[in-house]
């Protein structure tokens, strides 16, 4: 049956290349010349006009394979009516219109509309499913990665790995040096475990991104749609990026490809498989999603992959800054959602606590009986994959002498549950022992039966 499956899917591929005509001659892009400018020479690339970088700095990042020159017969000048025609484009309508498309499709109309402004973002993860399908195009790409200077050791292996095979040089983008001392001689290494991971990120990569992106018109991202929960739900295939500014400057500058928004994490690791690319060493110890060693765990079976950056933080605003955009959005879709799911956790064996039943249990130094509690969002992914193992938890504590309950922790609930029960993200256990001032936290992401069990009865 697998190698059923791994012969359909290449035969898919097969058919989408031959359909873009990528088993046919490899396709000359149209490359015109206008007037010179301050800058340097404009060029023209396939049917848009965009403006080129500079040679020096895109030299070392364009694939060699994909390079290709054009006859000189096919140059002409450009009136200066026809670029401002060519240079606006309705990102919408044509998220619209590649809503359906498949990620090689889209990947080869963001490098035709940008030609040389355009570069891929490499993270050392998944993302290497880009750069095929940009080699699968035949078009000249270019890649960049942010270096935090606090990655694994596996990672900057993959990116070795990942030169060599496709035979081009990514070009990598630095935090500030003075930045980081500053900021690690106030604060420490780890600061982020304390106060969140948004100042370090600033830092690491927020800022490095912002100065690589000026230097292009568009950019390329493996965001996906259920890459995380709360965030990216409705990412469109191709945007005006709501974040950050381009090379021209200005709100408007700088327009974003996702072109694998639409496509799920097995599919993506389908095409990985299939078209026997280099990974990350470090997905094959249960990573999923990679960023910086520090902040960056093995996810077990059920778990969402987003789960493993940032564990002590609320899941729902799981994001570095590199595409904050989502956030503002998308969190009114987190809370309508809050509002509209149905209650889980429902049985017999685990009581609904309310919050005077909670105050009560935190005012009591001594309570007759101890109480497992989780603290939980209805809408939470996480939650809800462990919503049988905590059923099953209870019914194997029903008669024990041991209270399992329930608090719903969100909305207007949730202030409260940060400052008092020690909230950090959904869902939260807390185990409130009969002779004690206070709830001790279940400290471990392990959400399985025999883990919790093993928690409570050291402490009950």
């Amino acid at each position: 049956m697998a190698s059923a499956t791994v012969f359909s899917f290449q035969a898919l591929v097969y058919r989408e290349l031959r359909a873009t005509g990528m088993f046919g001659p490899i396709r000359q892009p149209e490359i015109v010349s206008s007037p010179a400018t301050a800058r340097g020479n404009r060029m023209r690339i396939g049917f848009r006009a965009v403006q080129a970088v500079e040679p020096q700095r895109r030299s070392e990042s364009v694939a060699p394979l994909c390079a290709s020159a054009a006859p000189s017969s096919s140059l002409r000048t450009i009136p200066a009516e026809e670029e401002k025609a060519t240079s606006t484009v309705a990102y919408e309508e044509l998220a619209k219109e590649l809503e359906h498309a498949s990620p090689l499709a889209i990947m080869d109309r963001a490098l035709e509309m940008f030609g040389g402004d355009i570069a891929i973002a490499f993270s050392g993860a998944e993302d290497v499913a880009l750069i095929e399908y940009a080699r699968l195009t035949g078009r000249p790409f270019r890649v960049f990665s942010l270096d935090t200077g606090r990655l694994n050791a596996e990672t900057y292996r993959f990116f070795d790995a990942v030169e060599r095979h496709y035979d081009i040089r990514i070009e990598y983008m630095f935090p500030d040096a003075l930045e980081v001392q500053a900021l690690v001689r106030s604060k420490g290494l780890f600061s982020f475990y304390e106060d969140g991971h948004q100042e370090c990120c600033k830092v690491r990569k927020v800022r490095p991104l912002r100065r690589a992106l000026k230097g292009l018109k568009a950019w390329i991202t493996g965001q996906r749609k259920d890459q995380s929960p709360g965030t990216r739900a409705n990412i469109p295939v191709v945007q005006v990026d709501p974040s950050f500014e381009g090379l021209e400057g200005g709100s408007g500058s700088l327009i974003k490809w996702n072109p694998v928004a639409n496509v799920e994490g097995k599919d993506i690791w389908n095409f990985i498989r299939t078209m026997d690319v280099p990974i990350n060493s470090l997905h094959s110890q249960g990573y999923v999603s990679i960023g910086c060693e520090p902040c960056t765990r093995p996810v077990l079976p059920g778990q969402h992959e987003r789960e493993g950056r940032w564990w002590w933080e609320d899941a729902k605003a799981k994001e570095c800054g590199l595409h904050k955009g989502n956030i503002v959005q998308d969190s009114l879709n987190v809370q309508s959602i809050g509002t509209q799911a149905s209650d889980i956790f429902e049985t017999q064996a685990i009581v609904n606590l309310t919050r005077a039943g909670i105050e009560n249990l935190l005012k009591l130094d001594n309570r007759r009986e101890p109480w497992l509690v989780v603290l939980y969002a209805p809408w939470c992914q996480f939650c809800q994959a462990m919503e049988s193992s905590y059923i099953e938890l209870s019914e194997k504590l029903s008669g024990s002498g041991v209270k399992v309950g329930k608090f719903r922790a969100d909305g207007d609930q949730k202030p409260f549950a940060k400052q008092e029960l020690q909230l950090g993200s959904f869902p939260t256990m807390l185990f409130f022992p009969t002779h004690a001032p206070g709830p001790i936290k279940y400290p471990s992401e392990r959400r399985d039966v025999d883990s919790l069990l093993a928690f409570v009865n050291v402490l009950r």
